[in-house]
């Protein structure tokens, strides 16, 4: 595997960027919104601040497994990203003004360095096992946004 799977999808949310990036950048409300991951909590009570760490812990119909990650970009306001691994999966929120309030832009990367780790972890399986991240990604990411606009549009 040499090439990033990537795949973005974006929600018009009726609030100001602020407020978007509040909501999305704490991540112990995670599971709010998110079709996997039920709940994350900062390591050492960092915060949302680059380099900080969290911890998640993912639920399917399968399994339940925990991941760590590291915040890779905290721009209040505007960007909101952290790398699981760190180094396999880089996952960010792009908040941009739009009319009437923001437009949140969610995207998924999984890293050359991510697949090769499926390929050493899960060898003749691991094809199957990125493409099912693959599709979890592509279907989550709407999924995931629809629940953030209903979650900060309530109040």
């Amino acid at each position: 595997m040499t090439e990033s799977l990537t795949h973005a999808d974006s929600i018009h949310i009726a609030a100001d960027p602020a407020a978007v990036y509040n909501t999305v950048s704490d991540v112990t409300r995670t599971g709010e919104w998110s079709p996997i991951c039920r709940e994350c909590w900062w390591d050492d009570d960092a915060g949302p601040r680059s380099g900080a760490w969290f911890t998640g812990r993912n639920v399917t119909a399968d399994r339940e497994w925990q991941t760590r990650s590291r915040v890779v970009t905290a721009e209040p306001g505007r960007e909101f990203s952290w790398s699981v691994g760190p180094g396999r999966v880089l996952w960010t929120y792009l908040i941009a003004p739009g009319e009437g309030g923001t437009r949140l832009t969610e995207t998924w990367e999984f890293t050359a360095e991510g697949q090769a780790f499926f390929v050493e972890k899960y060898g003749d399986a691991a094809a199957d096992q990125i493409a099912e991240r693959e599709a979890a990604a592509r279907s989550g990411i709407p999924e995931t946004l629809a629940a953030i606009k209903r979650v900060i549009e309530r109040g």
